[in-house]
């Protein structure tokens, strides 16, 4: 299949910069897969209308790290270091360096948010363009030292200073995080599961909705383009995903009742049907998956999916296309662009059920 298909124009000024002032307040554009109803254009806050008592929402709890460092060189100049596995061993820690032609090896990069701290020596460059490093610092490499650290790994789209004032990185903090996050692994967010609110799940709580937690740490795979012709010959990134014995005993009881099994998100989805058996058996504990999903695709165990509305080229795309079909997919995407919907993490969202 041509990669070429899942592209399209987004103008800049569709691209969300900031989340809407309430989680709950975005657009929801609702969309019937088999065409009969076409697509109800409401807001997120109203999701509960368009839900059944006994569905089970399932949500992606992994927690969003750090994982952007501002740093200098020795000579005074700026680069950032974006973390790509923050827990990594202190003496191998994988990065993304920018800009990355200059700095040399053995050369150490001293974080600007607590220059006294430590510093990042350059060990080795691999062949894909990750760079390892390894900390040297007073403090051993721990979660609370990168929280001190880091700047939340927001995408590149949402433009940011370099160092932005305490108050605007700490609402980042905040609101680049889903209000139910638990384990921390992830180095981008689940973005779908960041229009809930405590208050709107109590509610759906309360219409017999049912939720239950599954865990993906999202790797900065997911914003690679796709650069092959063919799909087929995209080489899908790795990520580690759990499947806990509470949420699997969940899935198990809403497949018995006839219930619809509902993805919020696509990091979700891609953990439930990597972790299911062509029986329907689901799988528990941690596994890996390089799941790439794509029309044609057979689905094993989602029923629905709440999403919000992807790059063009990127692997999300196809996976949208494969679970809707690629003609509506399109369809839907250049209608809402020219009823003013906000794209990408911090925008709108989609109800495909």
């Amino acid at each position: 299949m041509r990669t070429a298909d899942f592209d399209y124009e987004l103008p800049l000024a569709a691209i969300a910069q900031e989340p809407p002032k309430r989680r709950d307040d975005c657009r929801l554009a609702v969309v019937d897969r088999t065409g009969a109803e076409g697509v109800t254009h409401t807001r997120f806050r109203e999701l509960g209308r368009f839900l059944l008592p006994g569905d089970l929402l399932v949500l992606n709890d992994s927690r969003v790290l750090p994982a952007r460092i501002p740093a200098r060189r020795p000579s005074g100049g700026a680069v950032e270091l974006f973390l790509l596995e923050p827990l990594a061993p202190a003496d191998a820690l994988p990065v993304f360096l920018r800009p990355a032609g200059r700095v040399k090896l053995g050369e150490a990069l001293a974080p600007e948010r607590a220059t006294d701290a430590g510093a990042f020596v350059l060990e080795r460059r691999r062949d894909d363009g990750v760079f390892l490093f390894r900390w040297e610092g007073k403090r051993r490499w721990s979660l609370a030292l990168l929280e001190r650290l880091g700047l939340p790994p927001l995408p590149p789209y949402i433009r940011r200073d370099r160092m932005p004032s305490a108050a605007a990185a700490g609402r980042d903090r905040i609101r680049y995080q889903t209000v139910y996050a638990r384990p921390a692994g992830s180095v981008a967010a689940p973005t779908a599961g960041l229009h809930f609110t405590r208050g709107m799940l109590e509610r759906l709580k309360a219409q017999g909705v049912e939720t239950a937690s599954v865990t993906l740490h999202v790797g900065a795979g997911t914003f690679q383009p796709v650069k092959t012709e063919r799909l087929e010959d995209h080489p899908m990134h790795e990520e580690a995903c759990e499947i806990p014995e509470k949420a699997a005993l969940a899935l198990a009881a809403c497949r018995r009742r006839g219930s619809r099994i509902i993805a919020v998100g696509t990091t979700a989805l891609r953990t439930l049907e990597s972790c299911v058996s062509p029986a329907g058996e689901f799988r528990r504990g941690w596994t890996r998956t390089r799941l790439f999903i794509t029309p044609g695709y057979r689905f094993r165990c989602v029923d629905g999916l709440i999403t919000n509305f992807h790059q063009p080229r990127s692997t999300l795309l196809p996976l949208v296309a494969a679970f809707c079909s690629p003609d509506r997919v399109r369809e839907l995407y250049a209608d809402c662009l020219k009823r003013g919907y906000r794209f990408l993490s911090y925008g709108d969202a989609c109800f495909f059920r």
